[in-house]
């Protein structure tokens, strides 16, 4: 176990080294398998590999050996970049990014298929030698490739790559590829001159990183985009439906949109998409020195899994797997609003029927990091100015607008440094708090008639 009191213990992350994108949640026997990016040897961005782990439950994960590596001379000498799983007749295989050492922005998509589909572990990947897309098609002036994901629709086989052009406009390109050795363009899916995609994203993004398309109860559509709009970048969605023209060429009809995720430490979300419901992992990197991260050995962690849907408003609902209730603790540690001691790892749930405060670290100065939420106003504000983050912008509150009503659910769910917040089942925010050994984490709650309920993070429930 790290000893580093800033790990987290129960999320997807390698012993060591680097971790960023979650690839390919895929689905196959009895587990679930979750790839990711990662540089075995070092905790910096560089390297590309894709890890492996598997679990049967989502939350006791079983490690595997390196499933992709870079190949000497082959289109992914410089590494393994995102991707996803496939279903390919009954063999699964990774359709990825391939990066060769004189790439600028610009990859190749290739395949690599499962050594043996009756092992439920997956542990052994053939690459094909060749890549079966080499680059974007001629004439769209494109400076940003990568990042396929596969998806059926209208009895066919499709993969959405994510794209910027020359001139700053950010789009989602759309393949054909019902036979995934042969992929043939079908058109622009959607750029960033949709008019809800600028109203919901804005106008900084120069490209549209790792789409992601699921489809909901109702059989609507959320496409959710990384926005490579700054530092640090942020993620969006839109929802809509996909709607075939005379040509049966697909098309996305978009609805309305907002961002995914609040915080500022996630990016390059995977979703899974199972028959009765739509799970997600985020990348939480870090945000604390370099020297800091060299120290420790490793960087980035994977989030919690989400289960996404749509509210019948046709906003995003998002919540925690309900899988994640397995790693409580026997009894809770809180039951009541009062003061109590936090453990280092906690899973949280309080309703506030009236403007409520929720107090969870202070330091020696007495400064607090606080979640305020108030009904009747709609809002819900995290404060964790007192614990500055380094290396990218920002420590202001971060203030959430969710329905009015006459109570207030939040879900928080806290390991090590990882802090994932859930409000109202509309709204989450993922930030990395890192404590100072001097201080003090305590539960506070001030509310009338606020009802809060703690459990710690058992390790003998983890795997």
């Amino acid at each position: 176990m790290s000893h580093d009191p800033h790990t987290p213990l129960f999320r997807v992350r390698p012993p060591t080294g680097w971790i960023n994108d979650p690839n390919g949640p895929f689905r196959w026997r009895s587990r679930h398998h979750l790839f990711y990016q990662c540089n075995p040897h070092a905790p910096v961005h560089a390297d590309i590999h894709w890890g492996h782990a598997s679990s049967r439950d989502l939350v006791h994960w079983e490690h595997h050996p390196i499933a992709l590596a870079p190949t000497p001379g082959g289109p992914d000498e410089a590494g393994c970049w995102s991707g996803c799983m496939v279903d390919d007749a009954g063999t699964p295989t990774a359709v990825y990014t391939g990066v060769d050492r004189v790439h600028a922005g610009v990859g190749t998509i290739c395949l690599a298929r499962a050594a043996d589909p009756e092992d439920e572990r997956l542990t052994g990947w053939k690459p094909l030698p060749t890549p079966v897309l080499a680059g974007p098609p001629p004439g769209l002036d494109v400076v940003m490739f990568r990042d396929p994901f596969v998806f059926r629709s209208a009895e066919r086989r499709w993969a959405l790559v994510g794209a910027g052009h020359a001139d700053g406009t950010p789009s989602i390109l759309l393949y054909d590829c019902d036979d995934l050795t042969d992929w043939r363009f079908a058109g622009v899916l959607l750029d960033g001159r949709d008019p809800v995609a600028a109203c919901a994203f804005g106008d900084k993004a120069v490209g549209w990183e790792c789409p992601q398309l699921y489809r909901t109860a109702d059989g609507d559509h959320v496409l959710l985009v990384s926005l490579w709009d700054g530092d640090p970048c942020s993620t969006g969605y839109l929802t809509g439906h996909l709607q075939t023209d005379g040509q049966g060429r697909l098309d996305f009809v978009t609805r309305a949109g907002g961002r995914l995720d609040q915080g500022r430490d996630f990016y390059a979300p995977a979703v899974l998409q199972e028959p009765e419901r739509a799970l997600l992992w985020g990348w939480s990197w870090e945000a604390r020195p370099r020297e800091e991260v060299d120290r420790a050995g490793w960087a980035g962690v994977l989030t919690a899994p989400r289960v996404l849907d749509l509210h019948p408003d046709g906003s995003l609902r998002v919540r925690p797997a309900p899988e994640l209730d397995l790693l409580r603790a026997a009894e809770p540690f809180v039951t009541a609003p009062g003061r109590v001691p936090l453990p280092q790892t906690y899973d949280l749930t309080l309703t506030a029927c009236h403007p409520t405060t929720v107090s969870l670290l202070r330091d020696v100065s007495g400064r607090e990091l606080t979640v305020r939420a108030d009904p009747t106003a709609g809002t819900v504000l995290l404060d964790r100015s007192a614990w500055p983050r380094t290396g990218r912008e920002g420590s202001a509150p971060i203030t959430m607008q969710v329905p009015k009503g006459p109570q207030l659910a939040l879900r928080l769910l806290v390991d090590g440094s990882l802090l994932e917040l859930f409000v109202a089942e509309r709204t989450m925010v993922t930030e990395r708090v890192y404590r100072h050994p001097d201080d003090i984490a305590e539960l506070v709650v001030n509310g009338p008639d606020a009802r809060v309920t703690g459990w710690a993070l058992d390790p003998q429930r983890r795997g």
